[in-house]
């Protein structure tokens, strides 16, 4: 059943990376309206395969890579479809659907042997802290791409020419104001969930914080954004400043949550094991 639902999730997803990219060129809007669907159809089906494995195992399915990129997928996907409905940033689906559907064909290629789960692994403290990191992160990862899409419009602004991405991206203040909204909510969402992490780490390791390598690098990218923020709210930081952080906070996510654990030994190294 995995194997059937999964493939007709990645299905799902690449036929909705083919409307996206269509529609850009194209700029039809039943193309998008079908990127739209066939994203939601594939949400769905994964939907399913996640709750197919939770009931399965017993447990949050985050304990390989294959889950937790399968998570991943999942998140991002989720996330932009929320944000696509508040913002109508139809563009954002180039960026969005393509990379959900290589997470997910990435997550089926990779191995699904789980680590040994201990009965402490099954708290609601790391259920809550697994979910909130990850949507998150997945809202840190599509301010990034709305970060790249403000810095090709403003380059084809300045350029004076109303080239191929001038007429089809949206304006650099909905950008911007999208951007912020992805890293506010990301914020939100990064902090309760590192406090539920460490009332968990608590129950789990008998401290709070014991300066795993996860730790220090989910605070160092925690104090990365809050800086973020910082600035927009009090110095005014924004447009093109903004949009080179967002990419720039988006590469200490990919180290904080693969350099980390393939680099560094710690409490988190097994959930990513090849």
């Amino acid at each position: 059943m995995e194997f059937i639902t999964i493939s007709i999730t990645v299905i799902f997803y690449m036929m909705s990376t083919a409307s996206y990219i269509a529609y850009l060129f194209l700029q039809k809007n039943y193309l998008h309206k079908s990127g739209r669907y066939f994203l939601i159809a594939g949400f769905f089906c994964h939907s399913v395969l996640i709750g197919y494995g939770c009931a399965k195992s017993g447990h949050l399915p985050v304990y390989n890579l294959h889950e937790t990129l399968l998570l991943t997928g999942w998140a991002i996907a989720g996330v932009f479809l929320v944000f696509q409905h508040k913002f109508n940033l139809r563009v954002l689906g180039i960026y969005a659907a393509p990379l959900v559907t290589i997470v997910t064909v990435v997550s089926s290629q990779a191995p699904a042997d789980s680590v040994q789960a201990k009965n402490i692994l099954n708290s609601i403290w790391l259920v809550f802290h697994v979910i909130l990191i990850f949507i998150g992160y997945a809202s840190f990862t599509l301010a990034c791409g709305t970060g790249i899409l403000y810095l090709v419009q403003e380059h084809a602004i300045k350029a004076k020419k109303r080239g191929f991405f001038f007429k089809r991206l949206p304006s650099l203040n909905l950008l911007d104001t999208t951007g912020y909204s992805f890293i506010a909510s990301g914020f939100a969402l990064l902090t309760i969930g590192l406090i539920s992490g460490f009332i968990y780490a608590k129950f789990a390791w008998g401290k709070f914080w014991s300066w795993d390598p996860k730790e220090v690098w989910a605070g160092i990218m925690w104090l990365f954004y809050a800086v973020l923020l910082h600035e927009r709210l009090v110095v005014g930081w924004r447009g093109r400043k903004a949009a080179i952080m967002s990419i720039i906070g988006f590469a200490v996510l990919l180290f904080t949550f693969f350099g980390v654990n393939f680099l560094l030994k710690g409490h988190h190294g097994d959930f990513t094991k090849w």
